[in-house]
């Protein structure tokens, strides 16, 4: 089974997300779906479902709730060759903090993939039209820096399908006031 450590993030923002996309012009885009839109912490790949119980033992650890907003848009892997649009969150350091704690727990049995930066992925780009136009269209967004608080982060299942990837919750681990 496929999985990774996930942020689901709340519906209000979701939904603000969503609406940005219909701003972006010339370019070909594959959304990711509204109900999909996440923060990854940290993708564990491929593992045996037997596995699982140890997994979600080491997932779970103490850490207080984040309060977050919504940063800038930017592309990966640069501006020159954009593959992917993203927003960030902000204060980053937050989020690392927390996916650190993660990464530190599961270090013995996922060494790789240790660079991590706080974004959600909006979309992978597979064409630009015009890239001056494209880009005046994303500079032109005006991006408000929506304020929410991060409650949880979930253990998540990942089927990829013909339609996109279905997601299933394995683990919700709840954050503590602290």
């Amino acid at each position: 089974m496929r999985l990774f450590l996930a942020i689901d993030l709340p519906k209000e923002i979701k939904d603000y997300l969503f609406e940005l996309e219909k701003k972006v012009k010339e370019a070909k885009i594959t959304w990711v779906s509204k109900k999909n839109l996440h923060l990854t912490l940290k993708f564990l790949g491929e593992v045996n479902e037997k596995d699982l119980p140890k997994i979600k033992k080491q997932i779970q650890i103490t850490h207080s709730k984040l309060k977050v907003k919504l940063g800038a848009t930017g592309f990966f892997p640069n501006n020159k060759d954009p593959r992917v649009i993203w927003v960030s969150l902000e204060p980053e350091e937050q989020i690392i903090a927390l996916q650190q704690k993660l990464d530190a727990q599961l270090l013995m049995q996922f060494p790789n993939e240790q660079k991590f930066q706080a974004h959600l992925t909006l979309g992978r780009i597979k064409s630009i039209r015009r890239k001056e136009d494209f880009f005046n269209s994303i500079k032109s967004i005006q991006l408000e820096q929506k304020k929410f608080e991060i409650n949880s982060f979930q253990l998540m299942k990942s089927e990829l399908t013909k339609l996109g990837p279905i997601y299933e919750t394995l683990e919700t681990i709840l954050l503590s006031e602290m």
